[in-house]
């Protein structure tokens, strides 16, 4: 990992990391991509045909998996490619390859980059306040019928923390998923709030969680519990009770404005572009 500093703050990258694993791909990375997989595109377990080289499948998946240690932008495709390392098909590899191409041309997003690579930028701020977004995309795995869950938290307008994540179970409504997504947020933020107040950073509460969703939001509100919502485990039920502890304040956002949209399904470039630069990410010094 590299450590630049700039007067806007601390860029962190990978991006010595990311040459090399451009280099070491065997793909032919030369046609551009701009984003980190097609728009649309749904990967089944049981599509095309098998893929002979799993090795090579897993260990460039496993790589990817280390750059969202400062590529917020690859977690939804490492998510995704994630899910077939045990027996990748054709599609799954063409997949891999359109991250890779996009790995190959972030300068796409960033014109005026010198170097390969792109990090995230820790911003020189004395604003400590911290923000969470959460999203799900509804049913979206084609097997399984399980959506996903994806959020980020800000603290003083750069990332620190996000996820992108199928979950466990099948929800039965698009409010459900966002309701087990605003509970995986709520946890993370209980997880940061303690863990900024051990170093001595108070009066964060309360955090303000952003929401698109607003049958989920009046789920999480609403003590009473109700036919549609009495077989939600009891651990979602987690971010009502950060509510009334004062922890968290729901808020409704516009899906156009969601930041952890990125973090649940493929996007067009201009709303990936968009998003991506708006949670922090941005170019490394040269």
């Amino acid at each position: 990992m590299e450590v630049g500093y700039t007067p806007d703050g601390i860029i962190l990258s990978q991006k010595k990391f990311t040459i090399e694993l451009i280099e070491l791909c065997g793909f032919d990375v030369t046609k551009r991509a701009v984003t980190h997989l097609p728009v649309n595109v749904k990967l089944s377990n049981t599509d095309g045909e098998i893929y002979l080289d799993t090795e090579k499948y897993r260990s460039l998946v496993g790589k990817l998996n280390f750059l969202t240690h400062t590529r917020p932008d690859l977690s939804y495709a490492v998510q995704t490619l994630s899910q077939f390392l045990q027996c990748p098909r054709e599609p799954h590899v063409a997949a891999l390859h359109h991250t890779l191409r996009y790995l190959a041309h972030v300068r796409a997003l960033f014109p005026s980059a010198h170097t390969e690579g792109q990090g995230i930028l820790l911003q020189a701020s004395n604003n400590i306040s911290l923000q969470a977004f959460s999203d799900s995309d509804w049913a979206s795995c084609p097997d399984a019928r399980r959506s996903v869950t994806g959020y980020v938290l800000l603290l003083g307008g750069s990332p620190v923390s996000w996820k992108s994540k199928k979950q466990g179970t099948v929800s039965k409504s698009s409010a459900e998923a966002e309701y087990r997504a605003m509970a995986a947020a709520a946890s993370e933020v209980t997880w940061i709030v303690n863990l900024l107040e051990d170093l001595g950073v108070h009066d964060l509460k309360p955090i303000t969680l952003h929401c698109d969703n607003q049958s989920a939001l009046h789920i999480a509100r609403n003590p009473v519990f109700h036919e549609r919502t009495e077989h939600i485990e009891i651990d979602c039920h987690f971010t009502r009770d950060k509510v009334l502890e004062g922890l968290l304040h729901l808020t409704y956002l516009p899906t156009q404005q969601q930041l952890a949209d990125i973090f649940t399904k493929p996007l067009s470039s201009m709303q990936f572009q968009t998003l991506l630069s708006k949670i922090g990410a941005c170019e490394p010094p040269s």
